[in-house]
């Protein structure tokens, strides 16, 4: 096994799942979703095929929760991999074992992506042999046996991980002058429109509705930011650190928003509203974060 695993491999490939999110995870009805569901339930729009009937139209049939979710390729890893195979239509065994790995398998893919984008910040290069060990750690639980997978305490093991995470980000962001620390802050529906957070540490923060146009945002930790209905209209993303295809997806966006190589522009995201030739204008510096 090589120390390192591709991204592609942390890409999920529902063509080779069970539809293993459609069932094994509960939900509830709200802004997300259109219904409740238990867990282990499968969902009313799953197919005998396993796909989703409503995947084309799930914005407008009310589960927009659906379309910001991310496996890390967990689905197909726990359907093709761990059970050879085996759906878990095939028994209820089967059925109860692989719901209660599938959460497992998909946290620590999860924390494969983020080892692996922390391997390509140059500034953390001091932490390029420690992050290689913890990467071949969690690869060698995913790819081992099923009964240590269920007994892993989880949340232990991604707080270790998360450590050596924090570490990477700092060296990233060291050379950033007045970056500020907004980690974990409540800015639900703030008004950060044009502010200057190059640098700053919004790990976990609550930015649900913000106003983030035109904001520059390079090189600020994004880690698990909620970023559910803010708008990045116009938003330099360039160098974000561990910025997400499931937070972009969840985020209001326009053809101005500079977004980082390795992801992707979302399909719903609306054209610019800039006037022409500002496209690429840089927001005004030195403007505070206000909440509202």
């Amino acid at each position: 096994m090589s120390d390192e695993r591709s991204p592609v491999d942390l890409r999920a490939d529902c063509g080779n799942c069970f539809g293993l999110c459609c069932v094994a995870l509960p939900f509830a009805a709200s802004a997300d979703f259109a219904l409740d569901k238990a867990a282990g339930e499968p969902c009313v729009n799953l197919r005998e095929d396993f796909r989703c009937g409503i995947h084309a139209r799930l914005r407008e049939r009310g589960f927009p929760g659906c379309t910001v979710y991310d496996c890390f390729g967990a689905g197909q890893q726990v359907s093709q991999v761990v059970f050879g195979g085996r759906d878990w239509r095939g028994s209820r065994e089967t059925a109860r074992r692989m719901f209660q790995v599938f959460p497992v398998v998909r946290q620590l893919h999860e924390l494969l992506w983020y080892l692996t984008r922390a391997l390509t910040l140059l500034a953390a290069a001091p932490l390029h042999d420690e992050i290689r060990l913890a990467l071949a750690r969690t690869e060698h639980l995913v790819h081992g046996d099923l009964d240590p997978l269920l007994e892993l305490d989880v949340p232990a093991y991604r707080a270790e991980v998360n450590e050596l995470l924090v570490r990477a980000s700092e060296l990233a962001r060291a050379g950033v002058p007045g970056r500020r620390d907004h980690r974990g802050a409540d800015l639900i529906g703030a008004r950060l429109r044009g502010a200057d957070l190059r640098g700053a540490n919004l790990r976990g923060s609550h930015l649900i509705g913000a106003d983030l146009r035109r904001a520059d945002l390079r090189l600020a930790d994004l880690t698990g930011a909620d970023l559910r209905g803010a708008d990045l209209s116009g938003t330099d993303l360039t160098g974000a650190l561990f910025l997400t295809q499931t937070q972009l997806n969840a985020a209001r966006g326009d053809s101005a928003t500079r977004v980082p190589a390795f992801l992707a522009r979302p399909a719903h995201w609306g054209a610019s509203d800039l006037p022409v030739g500002r496209a690429s204008a840089r927001p005004r510096q030195g403007r505070r974060p206000r909440r509202r």
